[in-house]
């Protein structure tokens, strides 16, 4: 509900919200309440009067670090990442933490490999590779529940995935 003679459009009154005004408006409602999912955020952003799509919210939720968590409801959410990078065996606990918790599978390519996760949890597990700087790893690309893993070649992709998979299996 809008304060009289307050646009729609809340604090971007009339205009579209800034980068910053979205994404402050996003940390505000991941803390305030269990948000699972990138719809979810685009609805509750425009039921404040800031119209986004999903794929401005993909990359805010990128920019800003934030990754999914399971809840004390068990209900995955989305949850900041402490603002700043996580130390290196630290980063290692979370990636194994991510991969035990949502990961499925891992298969491969040439010199790309897939992680399996389950529905609405792959950015979390790309995150934590990232963060985890893992070595042979160009790039990750998270869908719903599927990441493409871009290794240099395929000598670094068989150990990554080797890696991963030792991971996984709580090594």
């Amino acid at each position: 509900m809008t304060p009289a003679g307050s646009s729609r459009k809340g604090a971007s009154r009339g205009r579209p919200a800034t980068r910053a005004e979205r994404e402050r408006a996003i940390l505000e409602l991941v803390e305030a309440r269990a948000i699972g999912t990138q719809g979810e955020l685009v609805r509750a952003l425009a039921a404040r009067g800031i119209e986004t799509t999903q794929a401005t919210v993909s990359r805010d939720v990128r920019r800003l670090g934030l990754v999914k968590t399971p809840g004390r409801d068990g209900r995955v959410r989305y949850s900041r990442n402490g603002g700043e990078a996580a130390s290196p065996p630290a980063a290692r606990r979370a990636l194994q933490a991510a991969l035990r918790e949502f990961a499925t599978g891992v298969t491969t390519g040439d010199s790309v490999f897939a992680i399996r996760t389950a529905s609405g949890c792959a950015n979390a597990v790309a995150v934590a590779i990232d963060e985890a700087e893992v070595e042979g790893v160009v790039a990750t690309l998270a869908g719903d529940d599927t990441i493409l893993v871009l290794a240099r070649d395929a000598s670094d992709r068989d150990r990554v995935v080797a890696e991963l998979r030792s991971l996984l299996a709580g090594a």
